[in-house]
């Protein structure tokens, strides 16, 4: 039945860092939802942080670290959603190496942007766009 070539039979899992370096994390997640079985997000920052940038971004995700790192993320989440392949889009060597470890392909994020044509943040920090306004306005 798939003779297309392309395979959507993938979960692909964001590094909670590699989600807040993307210019619009919400557009990259819907776009990603229509090559991709299954798309979340992994961290080894609590699970408030994850819960929150989500949320400010309505990402809806199909799986998140919760109480647990990254390694032990990435495992279940293998064994959870059985598809043909598993990809981490992080940004850093310490990245690279888990994805190796726990049997998933990595990717690097410039790498996943250039080829989806998502934008990158000009700042890397988009958390709060208004805290550096904010005490520029002050007389």
């Amino acid at each position: 039945m798939d003779g297309s070539g392309g395979s959507a039979d993938m979960t692909l899992a964001f590094e909670l860092e590699a989600l807040k370096a993307l210019a619009n994390p919400n557009e990259v997640f819907n776009d990603a939802r229509q090559w991709t079985e299954y798309v979340g997000v992994v961290s080894e920052k609590p699970t408030y942080v994850v819960t929150n940038f989500t949320r400010k971004h309505r990402i809806r995700q199909d799986f998140f670290s919760g109480p647990r790192g990254t390694k032990e993320s990435l495992e279940n989440v293998k064994k959870q959603f059985d598809t043909d392949r598993h990809v981490f889009v992080g940004t850093t060597d310490e990245d690279s190496a888990l994805a190796d470890e726990v049997g998933w392909e990595f990717l690097p994020l410039e790498q996943a942007a250039e080829a989806a044509g998502w934008t990158l943040s000009e700042t890397g920090e988009p958390d709060d766009p208004f805290e550096a306004e904010a005490r520029d306005d002050w007389p």
